[in-house]
């Protein structure tokens, strides 16, 4: 039974994150996305905070909390810039996590520590130009080297791909197993053949980066191979179950920034000598929002509750990807129409919310690989 009760520490973390967004991630928010630049001081800033890891353990550098906690805070940094949110999310659920849960210590000393206690940050290097919702089909491919692996391929939109020190690759070490037969490998960025491509011009999220990256004969170590070979793909998918949660929390994050931002601003404007908060038709699409925020919202924090209670929550973190980034756009659309004219330009904020909001429900999963998803675990339930 789901039962939510939030404790001083969690309330100290929202207001902890939700202090910094609104003061180290606001003023620069609008610029950032016009120029396209990462927030690199902000990320910094992220990491002396205990954002950038976590649910790691102090052990480790991370900050030993649990999945709410990551949540409420990737929730409060998004409603202020998404963008900031999702360099957050990729490090703390995709990279720190298959780290922890799969590295030996020593490659926890070496990779994990720095990453946790944000020293530098990550990228999770999975798709691929013709491997996207179908990720078995991987081309990178490794081969045996003397003392290691060579790996030959080409790695596509991948957050974080030119600003992150260490990259978590997924590559086919064996095509005859195909799914099975696939290897993640812990790779450094100046590693020689590693090359990151050019920033991609994109949509929204702007200030975060996003790039293509080619791998022409990589020598990796065996010491860098992360579990075992032939355990890539099983890592690749544990991780997305938890970065789910993660893309769900920013997708929240949007939605209650662009209802807040319309809800203030029905109560500035007027129309026919009254705030356009008294006629009804505007009533009516506040109210709709705040439904549908209050509703993403305990979904994604039922997911979080599940992880953190270790009970299975493949179907949650799903559920609540699909309903929060449904939720993310919809609201989105609606604050633009409560703004009117003013909605469609930048000062007022709403238009960047819709640009971010498409991207949670492609990245990490598409809404229809989520509704598989949710599908293959229903059935499950009743076999």
């Amino acid at each position: 039974m789901f039962t939510l009760q939030l404790t001083d520490t969690h309330e100290m973390i929202r207001q902890t994150a939700r202090d910094f967004a609104r003061d180290e991630v606001a003023p620069t928010a609008i610029e950032r996305d016009k120029s396209g630049t990462f927030p690199h001081d902000i990320v910094k800033k992220m990491g002396e905070l205990g954002f950038m890891g976590m649910m790691v353990s102090p052990e480790w550098g991370g900050s030993g909390l649990d999945a709410l906690s990551y949540v409420l805070a990737m929730e409060e940094i998004s409603a202020v810039d998404a963008s900031v949110g999702v360099v957050m999310s990729v490090n703390n659920s995709l990279v720190c996590w298959g780290l922890e849960t799969y590295a030996t210590d020593a490659q926890k000393e070496r990779w994990l520590r720095p990453l946790a206690t944000g020293e530098v940050h990550g990228a999770f290097c999975l798709s691929e130009p013709e491997a996207g919702s179908d990720a078995t089909q991987q081309h990178t491919v490794a081969e045996r080297g003397d003392g290691g692996w060579i790996l030959n391929g080409t790695k596509n939109w991948i957050t974080n791909g030119t600003t992150a020190s260490t990259y978590l690759v997924m590559a086919q070490t064996n095509r005859e197993l195909r799914h099975r037969g696939i290897t993640c490998f812990i790779i450094p960025k100046d590693t020689p053949g590693f090359e990151p491509g050019l920033k991609e011009d994109k949509l929204g999220i702007r200030s975060s980066d996003t790039c293509s990256i080619g791998l022409t004969n990589v020598f990796v170590p065996d010491d860098q191979v992360l579990g075992e070979v032939g355990q890539g793909f099983k890592i690749a998918m544990e991780s997305l179950n938890g970065g789910r949660i993660g893309i769900a929390a920013q997708a929240l994050g949007i939605a209650k920034g662009a209802y807040e931002a319309a809800l203030v601003y029905s109560t500035q404007r007027k129309a026919f000598g009254k705030p356009i908060a008294d006629l009804q038709a505007i009533q009516m699409k506040i109210a709709e929002m705040a439904t549908s925020v209050e509703a993403a919202r305990w979904m994604v924090y039922r997911a979080a509750w599940m992880k953190d209670q270790h009970l299975n929550y493949i179907k949650s973190a799903a559920q609540a990807k699909l309903l929060a980034s449904k939720t993310a756009v919809s609201v989105a659309l609606e604050a633009i129409q409560v703004h009117g004219g003013y909605g469609y330009v930048r000062e007022y904020l709403v238009e960047r919310f819709l640009r971010d909001a498409k991207i949670t429900e492609i990245y990490e999963g598409t809404s229809e690989i989520q509704h598989i998803v949710i599908a293959r675990e229903l059935l499950k339930e009743i076999a």
